[in-house]
Protein backbone atom coordinates (compact mmCIF):
# COMPACT_ATOMS: atom_id res chain seq x y z
CA UNK A 1 0.00 0.00 0.00
CA UNK A 2 1.03 3.61 -0.36
CA UNK A 3 1.07 5.95 2.63
CA UNK A 4 2.34 9.40 3.59
CA UNK A 5 0.77 9.86 7.03
CA UNK A 6 3.20 10.91 9.77
CA UNK A 7 6.09 11.32 7.33
CA UNK A 8 6.06 15.03 6.59
CA UNK A 9 4.27 14.50 3.26
CA UNK A 10 6.83 12.00 1.99
CA UNK A 11 5.35 8.92 0.32
CA UNK A 12 6.38 5.37 1.17
CA UNK A 13 5.26 2.01 -0.15
CA UNK A 14 4.41 -0.45 2.63
CA UNK A 15 4.56 -4.22 2.17
CA UNK A 16 2.67 -6.07 4.91
CA UNK A 17 1.14 -9.45 5.66
CA UNK A 18 4.02 -11.58 4.39
CA UNK A 19 4.25 -13.76 7.50
CA UNK A 20 8.05 -13.97 7.40
CA UNK A 21 10.49 -14.14 10.31
CA UNK A 22 12.76 -11.18 11.11
CA UNK A 23 15.85 -12.28 9.19
CA UNK A 24 13.83 -13.35 6.13
CA UNK A 25 11.98 -10.04 6.21
CA UNK A 26 15.26 -8.07 6.30
CA UNK A 27 16.61 -10.09 3.38
CA UNK A 28 13.48 -9.45 1.31
CA UNK A 29 13.59 -5.74 2.23
CA UNK A 30 17.19 -5.54 1.02
CA UNK A 31 16.24 -7.20 -2.28
CA UNK A 32 13.29 -4.83 -2.75
CA UNK A 33 15.44 -1.77 -2.02
CA UNK A 34 18.00 -2.93 -4.60
CA UNK A 35 15.26 -3.67 -7.15
CA UNK A 36 13.73 -0.20 -6.76
CA UNK A 37 17.01 1.69 -6.29
CA UNK A 38 15.79 3.47 -3.14
CA UNK A 39 16.10 3.26 0.63
CA UNK A 40 13.74 1.71 3.11
CA UNK A 41 13.35 0.00 6.46
CA UNK A 42 11.68 -2.87 8.30
CA UNK A 43 9.26 -1.68 11.00
CA UNK A 44 6.84 -3.85 13.00
CA UNK A 45 6.94 -6.76 10.50
CA UNK A 46 6.22 -4.37 7.60
CA UNK A 47 8.66 -3.30 4.90
CA UNK A 48 8.69 0.42 4.09
CA UNK A 49 10.22 1.43 0.75
CA UNK A 50 10.75 5.12 -0.06
CA UNK A 51 8.52 6.58 -2.78
CA UNK A 52 5.56 5.16 -4.65
CA UNK A 53 7.21 1.95 -5.87
CA UNK A 54 4.10 -0.26 -5.79
CA UNK A 55 4.28 -1.47 -9.40
CA UNK A 56 7.96 -2.46 -9.16
CA UNK A 57 7.37 -4.17 -5.82
CA UNK A 58 4.32 -5.99 -7.18
CA UNK A 59 6.21 -7.29 -10.20
CA UNK A 60 9.15 -8.46 -8.07
CA UNK A 61 7.00 -10.20 -5.44
CA UNK A 62 4.89 -11.94 -8.09
CA UNK A 63 8.08 -13.23 -9.72
CA UNK A 64 9.01 -14.70 -6.32
CA UNK A 65 5.64 -16.49 -6.07
CA UNK A 66 3.76 -14.16 -3.69
CA UNK A 67 0.12 -13.21 -4.21
CA UNK A 68 -0.07 -9.38 -4.34
CA UNK A 69 -2.94 -7.00 -3.74
CA UNK A 70 -2.42 -3.23 -4.21
CA UNK A 71 -4.03 -0.80 -1.75
CA UNK A 72 -3.91 2.87 -0.79
CA UNK A 73 -4.92 4.85 -3.85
Amino acid sequence: MRSNKGRGGKTVSIVSGLGLAGSELKTLAKQLKQQCGVGGAVKDFDIEIQGDQREKIKAYLESKGYKVKLAGG
